[in-house]
């Protein structure tokens, strides 16, 4: 079960909604939404959630580029919300490596075999170990900027230690919980 709420500063303070992830397929989609919930650019908070597995924070300043917080990007990769926030350049991957791949893997046949052979049997497992670390593997725990909220009052310690109902704890620390329970 997700849960997404956009939080938008404006001069009167903070507006909140829940909001449909449903036609998000991209970080540019999800920046896009934060956009026109903005009012005269001012900054939109997009908090995600999947219960109790993992939560993530993408700031939007007009625009600039936005900033991404992930409390557990492991748990985000095998989520497709997750999948969104985690970008090349978070998981410190050459942007793009792995369209490239796939096109390249549909392009032309891998596997070795010409077209009507037989597939051949897969190489026996290789120990990760003996190679060393996978450059593909998704480091577990937090992964993106600490200090997406550090002006807005929540330090970086206090953004790490958050577990369970984090968007509530940010909504306060930020001065947003009054709009946010009307949207909960």
């Amino acid at each position: 079960m997700y849960f997404a709420a956009l939080l938008a500063r404006t001069e009167d303070g903070w507006e909140a909604s829940d909001t449909e992830l449903d036609d998000v397929e991209t970080l540019s989609d999800l920046t896009d939404l934060a956009r026109e919930a903005s009012v005269d650019e001012d900054t939109v908070l997009v908090y995600i959630e999947q219960e109790d597995a993992w939560f993530g924070v993408v700031r939007v300043d007009g625009e600039e580029d936005p900033r991404i917080y992930v409390s557990d990007a492991s748990a985000a990769a095998r989520s497709s919300y997750g999948e969104i926030l985690l970008t090349d350049e978070m998981l410190g991957r050459e942007p793009g490596a792995e369209d490239e791949i796939a096109a390249l893997e549909e392009l032309v046949d891998l596997d070795g075999t010409e077209d009507g052979e037989p597939e051949r049997s897969a190489p026996a497992a290789v120990d990760p170990d003996e190679d060393g670390p996978d450059p593909d593997a998704v480091p577990a725990g937090p992964i993106g900027e600490l200090g997406v909220l550090a002006d807005l009052g929540m330090s970086e310690k206090e953004l790490l230690t958050l577990q369970t109902d984090a968007l509530s704890e940010i909504a306060e620390a930020v001065g947003a919980a009054e709009v946010l329970e009307s949207v909960r």
